[in-house]
């Protein structure tokens, strides 16, 4: 399985009960996480709250033994599908999908970089009438270049003249029309990401 945005990032894993198809739960693994569970024979997920790895069952004994992996279309989320050894959640049950009451649920921030360069890559393989992005992208290199280089010196004239407010308007442009940039050049945000992993072991 060829898992490319694995290398320094997470992706969700739904764990499913090959037996019965019922989910147990929701995990998430890092790149080594992800390697442990295609060796076998049980799933490791990255903890996000601990910043470590961990073995499901390694203090409970209830593990998950690994019996298929597969990815959706996107290959942003993988389905591990296991037998069980115990309960999977921590309270006890069966599946951590036992919760009725839709209350005081943990709502998490979206990522807005990524729903940006997103945005701008739909434009891209899809253009539409009237979209800004979609002229943008259509009207070449020397256009794209022009803009990145405006917003620059508006963002260095904020910056010198010390107005905060103004100063995080422009940066948002800028950093709006440098995605513009990498997108038309088929670069994403994983490759910038992996370009500054490489620079931390420095």
């Amino acid at each position: 399985m060829n898992m490319s945005n694995l290398n320094q990032s997470l992706i969700p894993a739904i764990i499913q009960n090959i037996n019965t198809k019922e989910v147990l739960m929701l995990g998430y693994m890092n790149n080594e996480a992800f390697n442990k569970t295609i060796e076998g024979p049980n799933v490791w997920f990255y903890s996000r709250s601990r910043q470590k790895l961990w073995e499901k069952g390694e203090t409970s004994g209830n593990h998950l033994i690994v019996k298929n992996i597969t990815t959706d279309c996107d290959k942003d989320t993988l389905l591990v599908q296991v037998e069980p050894i115990g309960p999977s959640c921590h309270k006890g049950e069966k599946s951590c999908f036992h919760e009725s009451e839709l209350k005081d649920l943990t709502w998490q921030n979206s990522d807005i970089f990524s729903d940006i360069f997103n945005i701008i890559e739909d434009r891209k393989k899809n253009p539409k009438e009237k979209s800004y992005v979609s002229s943008l992208l259509t009207k070449g290199n020397d256009h794209i270049s022009q803009k990145v280089i405006e917003e620059l010196c508006e963002t260095i004239v904020e910056f010198n003249a010390d107005n905060k407010e103004r100063m995080i308007e422009e940066t948002a442009d800028l950093i709006f029309h440098i995605f513009a940039l990498m997108s038309s050049k088929s670069i994403n945000l994983d490759d910038i990401e992996n370009e500054f992993n490489k620079r931390k072991k420095h």
